[in-house]
């Protein structure tokens, strides 16, 4: 399995910006998809965005996101990132990465290895 761990979380006003990071440690990272999820107090884990392991494999995204985040990835430097542009109260939520051997899945259940999550909280 892949380690993994974000950084990046933070309290942000209502149309804001924020940029996530989510550092890998071993060998097998630059083979697995790359998602990130988020989780906001009493609700369910769901799915943000995906990026497959090679660069013409695509990604994948929340209808609730498109448009406003961008997944991508430097296996060169082990670590994923989520851009988020015009960030809205509902986005706050904490914030995991998940690597998964599987093709650009969106059912958290795909995804063996998870980070500890940074909380992001976006203030109107």
């Amino acid at each position: 399995q892949v380690q993994l761990g974000e950084s990046g979380g933070g309290l942000v006003q209502a149309g804001g910006s924020l940029r996530l990071s989510c550092a890998a440690s071993g060998r097998t990272f630059s083979s697995n998809t790359m998602a990130w999820f988020r989780q906001a107090p009493g609700k369910e884990r769901e799915f943000v965005a995906a990026i497959s392991w090679w660069s013409r494999g695509g990604t994948s995204y929340a209808d609730s996101v498109k448009g406003r985040f961008t997944i991508s990835r430097d296996n060169t430097k082990n670590t994923g990132y989520l851009q988020m542009n015009s960030l809205k109260p509902e986005d706050t939520a904490v914030y995991y990465c998940a690597a998964s051997r599987a093709m650009l899945p969106t059912d958290p259940a795909a995804f063996p290895s998870w980070g500890q999550g940074t909380q992001v909280t976006v203030s109107s």
